[in-house]
Parts: C-alpha cells; structure tokens; sequence
C-alpha cells in the first residue's frame, strides 16, 4: 500500500534569513510544518480532528540534514511522506529548489499518540487513524 504525502510550495520571507541571506536553520521547521499540516489535511485528521477524536500526537523526536542552505526569496517545494503508522507517526520530509530540484534538506518527525484525557501513552496507533488511512486496523 502507498502511504499518503503531500507537498507544498514556500517562499523564503526575509523574517526568515540571516545577514548573509540564508534561512535560519531553525526556520526549516516551520517549513517542515507546514508540509505535515498539508498531509494531515490530506487524510482528514489534522490537529483539530486529532482532538476531536480523543488524541494528540505530539512529535517526540526531529532528525534534520542540510545539504543546501535556503535563501531569501528562493521557492522551495517541501514534501511530506508517511512512512510509519503502526505504533508511532513517521514523516519524512525532504526540501528541494523548485527552479533545480536540488535537494536541500531532508529529514524525519516521530510523533505518537496520547490519550488527551489522560495524557497517557498509547502502545499503538488508535483505531481512528487506521479508519483515516483507509486500513483495517
């Protein structure tokens, strides 16, 4: 099965560069963010419905490559993918030129699901996420 991805299109703002020009690293992110936001909306569970449904998946770990720096004004396309799903949320994001397709940065989010009443860790994946996917769970 093809796991969803979503992929979106960011303008480097000059609130984002350094003196030189270049994209705070912090900044990529943000940029990671807003691509993962696109593919929550993508399977009809962003972070409101994530609520709705009894569950936050707060991200507990971030890898982060820069191959590239970002410049201002530069268009980057940033794409999201899940790669994992069962016990835990992997998004794997990779940042690419949109003149160059260069790649520029690449990089992961690990996020997993807690009871928002309890604030207990799941063990696996709760039943909604698989019904948003598309699976049996």
């Amino acid at each position: 099965m093809k796991l969803p991805s979503a992929s979106v299109i960011v303008q480097v703002p000059f609130h984002d560069v350094d003196l030189m020009a270049v994209a705070w690293h912090g900044h990529y992110l943000k940029y990671f963010e807003i691509a993962r936001s696109a593919l929550l909306d993508k399977i009809d569970y962003n972070y409101a419905a994530m609520k709705e449904s009894g569950y936050a998946w707060p991200v507990i770990d971030i890898r982060i490559r820069y191959a590239k720096p970002a410049r201002l004004g530069q268009k980057i396309e940033v794409t999201a993918a899940l790669t994992e799903y069962e016990l835990r949320l992997k998004i794997n994001y990779v940042i690419r030129d949109v003149e160059s397709s260069a790649r520029l940065t690449k990089g992961h989010t690990i996020q997993v699901a807690v009871d928002y009443g309890s604030g207990e860790l799941l063990l696996g994946s709760p039943p909604i996420l698989y019904e948003k996917l598309g699976l049996d769970g």
